[in-house]
C-alpha cells in the first residue's frame, strides 16, 4: 500500500487495507513527484509498504512514524537536504538508506555516506537497478553464519562482538553501528587472519551483483573506525594491509 503523503488518501487505504505479506516498509524521500510515484510503485510490486515524501522536513517525521526498513533518499531537497536528513534518521533508525544524487562528482557521495548511507545510485538510473540494491541489502543475513560449533561472542581486546544477536560492545558499554557497519565488522571479525579486498567485502556485504566504486568500502571503514575509537594509523580493531584491503585486528 503505498502512502502519498499530502494527497488524499485511496479508498483502499481508507478502508484499512493489512500490509504486504512482506511487513516490509518503505520511505520515498523525492522532491520530483512523478519519480517518487514510480519508485513507490517498484517497491509496491516488490511486496513493501510505500510512503512518499517530498522534502527533508516530513521525511524526518515520517521515518519516526513509518519505521521504515528502506529509506530512498534524495541528496538534494528542498528545506533540510538528504545528507541532514540522513544524519537526523540516524540518530533513532537503522534503516538500510539508499542516497540518489543527481551529482556525480565523487565528494558529495562521500559525504552522503559519511553520515550513514549504506548505498548509493546516480540519476539518471533504473528503478529496477535499485530494486536490485534494496533486495541485495534484504538478503543479507540478519543473523550469524558461522557453525554452531563457533562462540557466539567474538573478542578482541576491549571490543566484543555478539554475531548472532548483531551486538557489539567496547569497554563494556554498546555501540550503534548501522546494519552495514556492523556487517563489515561482522565479516572481518568472524575471519580475523583473513585480509579482505574491497571486492571481497563488497561481494561479502552488499552482494556478488553490486556494481559501483568500491571505494564504498573505505567510507563504511572510516565510519566504523570512528565509532570504535580507532584509526588508521593505530589499526587496534580495523587494520589496513597496504595494497590489499583490510583485516581484524587483535584489539591491542
Amino acid at each position: 500500500m503505498e502512502r502519498d503523503v499530502g494527497a488524499p488518501a485511496s479508498p483502499a487505504a481508507a478502508a484499512g487495507t493489512p500490509k504486504p505479506a512482506s511487513g516490509l516498509r518503505a520511505l520515498v524521500v523525492e522532491d520530483e513527484t512523478n519519480l517518487a510515484r514510480l519508485l513507490g510503485s517498484y517497491l509496491e510490486r516488490d511486496g513493501f509498504e510505500a510512503t512518499l515524501a517530498y522534502d527533508g522536513l516530513q521525511a524526518v517525521l515520517l521515518a519516526r512514524d513509518v519505521d521504515p526498513d528502506v529509506v530512498v533518499l534524495d541528496l538534494g531537497l528542498p528545506g533540510l537536504d538528504g545528507v541532514e536528513v540522513c544524519r537526523q534518521i540516524r540518530t533513532f533508525s537503522d534503516a538500510y538508506v539508499v542516497m540518489l544524487t543527481a551529482r556525480s562528482d565523487e565528494v558529495d557521495t562521500l559525504i552522503g555516506l559519511s553520515v550513514g548511507a549504506d548505498d548509493y545510485l546516480t540519476k539518471p538510473f533504473s528503478p529496477r537497478e535499485l530494486m536490485a540494491r534494496i533486495q541485495a541489502m534484504l538478503r543479507r543475513p540478519r543473523v550469524a553464519h558461522a557453525p554452531k560449533s563457533e562462540p557466539e561472542d567474538l573478542t578482541f581486546g576491549d571490543l566484543r562482538v555478539d554475531v548472532r544477536g548483531r551486538d557489539v560492545w567496547l569497554r563494556g558499554e554498546p555501540v550503534a553501528l548501522t546494519r552495514t557497519e556492523f556487517d563489515l565488522l561482522a565479516a572481518l571479525a568472524e575471519q580475523p587472519r583473513l585480509a579482505f579486498s574491497r571486492r571481497q567485502l563488497i561481494e561479502h556485504v552488499w552482494g556478488q551483483t553490486w556494481v559501483g566504486d568500491e571505494h564504498l568500502v573505505d567510507v563504511h571503514i572510516g565510519h566504523l573506525r570512528r565509532k570504535l575509537g580507532d584509526d588508521a594509523t593505530e589499526g587496534r580493531f580495523v587494520r589496513t594491509v597496504r595494497g590489499v584491503g583490510y583485516r581484524m585486528g587483535a584489539g591491542a
